[in-house]
């Protein structure tokens, strides 16, 4: 049987604030520059979803490849495998 959702399924916890972190995001984490070669953390804000990742690689580390328009070019690692992921500011950390 095909398993029925989006790319949101199952993300109860992962994708939960904390009761004093709700409300507005502050436009500082929002526009927030990064360099290439920055290192960064994938951490999903939920209360934006645009330019955000599949959410199997939350949590992972990375280094910064590039910018494309808002976006960042960033390079993890999925097991032994490199891959590129377009991820908007809002949801990196860094490190």
């Amino acid at each position: 049987m095909n398993r029925i959702g989006g790319a949101r399924r199952k993300t109860r916890q992962k994708l939960t604030k904390t009761s004093k972190n709700k409300g507005k995001i502050s436009i500082r984490s929002y526009l927030r520059i990064f360099k290439e070669g920055d290192r960064v953390q994938l951490a999903a804000e939920p209360s934006v979803q645009k330019g955000t990742y599949y959410l199997r690689y939350y949590g992972k580390k990375g280094i910064i490849k590039s910018k494309a328009g808002r976006l960042y070019n960033v390079i993890i690692k999925d097991k032994n495998v490199e891959k590129t992921i377009l991820v908007h500011p809002v949801h990196l950390k860094r490190l």
